[in-house]
């Protein structure tokens, strides 16, 4: 690495530090929501809306919901125009809460795991000042407990399934995602397995 790529990576480093990070809060209807609408369509990917409203500093989902007319594939989900304006139209009438942002998810493929981390095509995809949750859903014969990662995600096993939902929110400023970390006060009860 030349001297010049470590400078640079110092001034990046030091932009982000400078920048107050946007936080994401998943409400318990959210959470299940990801975790069934994932479930639900697995080794293939799922699709839905984030539902909630936006603060300074955080991001506040209360409802995730699957898209049920989605084309689903292993590796991609496509979304037809004519079904999200018809979707955006109600959902428009609803005026404490508005669309933050969309989720899916990443299955395995082949011999991979499914990852949390954007694809260069979901990068490609995301709006300025959304967020975005994605949910790697892996078959899992052992139990994990739900938990707080120290990258920001949270993990976990229910079912046959392990979930690590990572999210990213698009800050214009920067022309980039960003990860940002995720808050979630489960279920009581919720037990992993």
């Amino acid at each position: 690495m030349s001297g010049h790529d470590s400078k640079s990576a110092r001034t990046q480093r030091e932009k982000v530090e400078k920048t107050r990070p946007m936080k994401a809060y998943l409400s318990e209807n959210a959470f299940m929501g990801l975790v069934v609408s994932s479930a639900e369509v697995f080794k293939k990917e799922s699709l839905g809306y984030l539902l909630g409203y936006r603060l300074s500093d955080r991001i506040v989902v209360e409802y995730a919901f699957g898209l049920q007319t989605a084309k689903r594939r292993r590796r991609g989900v496509m979304f037809h125009d004519r079904d999200q304006k018809r979707i955006e139209s109600i959902l428009a009438h609803f005026t404490k809460l508005q669309i933050v942002g969309d989720f899916h998810s990443h299955t395995p493929y082949g011999a991979k795991r499914g990852l949390s981390v954007p694809s260069r095509e979901d990068i490609g995809e995301m709006e300025k000042d959304k967020l975005y949750l994605i949910i790697a859903i892996n078959e899992s014969s052992r139990s994990h407990i739900w938990k707080e990662n120290k990258d920001g995600s949270i993990s976990g096993s229910m079912g046959n399934y392990f979930f690590k939902i990572s999210a990213y929110y698009y800050d214009e400023k920067r022309d980039m995602p960003w990860k940002t970390f995720i808050f979630c006060q489960f279920p009581p009860g919720l037990k992993s397995g």
